[in-house]
């Protein structure tokens, strides 16, 4: 490594460790203040070791310390953010009574506001019952299985792709756009990576495949929206109307089998829980309160409250249409165009949390991990030939 990248790499580790200890001087969160103090001593030894010239030694020290210490210490505790209950909790009405929501909620930590995928991920819980042991937190804490779900679906997107090893996956796992999420809460982690699978499966030109796994993404929270039409606009440039099309109705007809069942039991909460309480419009208060401005606007009355929605509907149409005008060929445009349409919907969402923004970094880490070194990425002809060529630009 030479003198100048250990300076960058050393900059790094050091400004993550920086980004670690504001969460104990300012978060009021336990679980944050716990994984502030951890993450940082990790990334302060990795700043170290990476400026004696210890890549490996730097990896290891910034994922003991962000990840591996600060997790097992909160699951074998039983703290986290209370969005691990809460998924827990819905695998536990799934499997006793095929309901997933609360009836008529009294407080925030009645809400479920995902949509019935997320339950799967905490049936593990519920199947291994009240037990108390350090056997059962492990195996059925929802945090597992999130991570579990993010690391199978970036690892089968990279087979997909037939990308070689990277260093660049380990150090996205042990930076604070993954080990912060992954430690304390874990919720966001499974559609980040079943939207990257979808995108590698649209990239190579499997368009059942992706509607699969985009079913699945759409299934867990409506926010997996966006990454249908990007995988749509990549098959219909690349592979052409028919397999788009497939595409799409998979994607559609798989989304209403696994939502259907719970939008006929429970219509009303599936409404009040999935969609009015993240937007700010239930009786109860989001705890998404960032100060995004969509969140600022909405704050100023009902006319704040439609003009960020009007605003919001506005990103969402220039997207589609640069989707329609100039639709992305490769993984890594596909990555940056949908991680553009997201960062635009979590900042002008009436409600909304600076921790939403970890997606769209991670789907551009993410696809540039799996681009050839020189900058090509792949591409799916129509013929079906995987070709390379130059990564299209936005």
């Amino acid at each position: 490594m030479t003198p100048s990248r250990t300076a960058r790499w050393t900059a790094g580790w050091l400004l993550a460790a920086a980004w670690a200890l504001s969460f104990p001087l300012f978060s009021s969160l336990g679980p944050h203040r716990l994984w502030g103090w951890c993450a940082a001593a990790g990334y302060l030894g990795a700043a170290a070791a990476t400026a004696l010239g210890r890549r490996r030694a730097a990896l290891c020290a910034a994922l003991l310390g962000a990840v591996a210490i600060p997790l097992l210490h909160l699951v074998l505790t039983g703290q986290g953010q209370s969005e691990v209950t809460v998924i827990e909790r819905s695998g536990r009405l799934l499997l006793h009574t095929g309901r997933l929501y609360v009836d008529q909620p009294a407080g925030v930590g009645d809400y479920t506001p995902y949509l019935p995928g997320m339950a799967l991920l905490g049936i593990p819980r519920a199947l291994l019952g009240g037990g108390d042991g350090w056997a059962v937190r492990l195996l059925g804490d929802a945090r597992i299985w999130c991570a579990a779900a993010l690391f199978g679906a970036l690892w089968a997107g990279r087979r997909i792709l037939g990308a070689t090893r990277s260093p660049l996956l380990p150090v996205l796992v042990a930076s604070p756009v993954v080990a912060l999420p992954l430690t304390v809460s874990g919720v966001d982690l499974p559609l980040a990576g079943l939207c990257c699978l979808a995108l590698a499966a649209a990239a190579a030109g499997r368009p059942v495949l992706a509607g699969a796994v985009l079913a699945g993404a759409c299934a867990l929270k409506w926010t997996a929206l966006p990454a249908v039409a990007v995988a749509v606009a990549v098959l219909a440039a690349c592979r052409g109307g028919r397999a788009a099309v497939r595409c799409g109705l998979v994607a559609a007809g798989g989304t209403a089998l696994l939502v259907l069942p719970s939008a006929l039991l429970q219509p009303g909460e599936l409404w009040r829980q999935v969609f009015a309480f993240p937007t700010g419009r239930a009786e109860v208060p989001t705890p998404a309160s960032s100060p995004l401005p969509g969140r600022l606007l909405a704050e100023l009355g009902p006319w704040g409250w439609y003009l960020t929605v009007g605003l919001l509907a506005a990103a969402g149409l220039a997207v589609a249409l640069s989707l329609a005008l100039r639709p992305p060929r490769t993984v890594v445009a596909a990555a940056d165009r949908l991680a553009l349409g997201l960062t635009a919907a979590f900042l002008l969402a009436p409600a909304g949390r600076f921790g939403y923004l970890a997606l769209p970094v991670l789907l551009v880490a993410w696809a540039r991990s799996t681009a050839p070194r020189g900058g090509a990425s792949r591409i799916v002809a129509r013929s079906g030939a995987p070709d390379r060529r130059p990564a299209q630009a936005l």
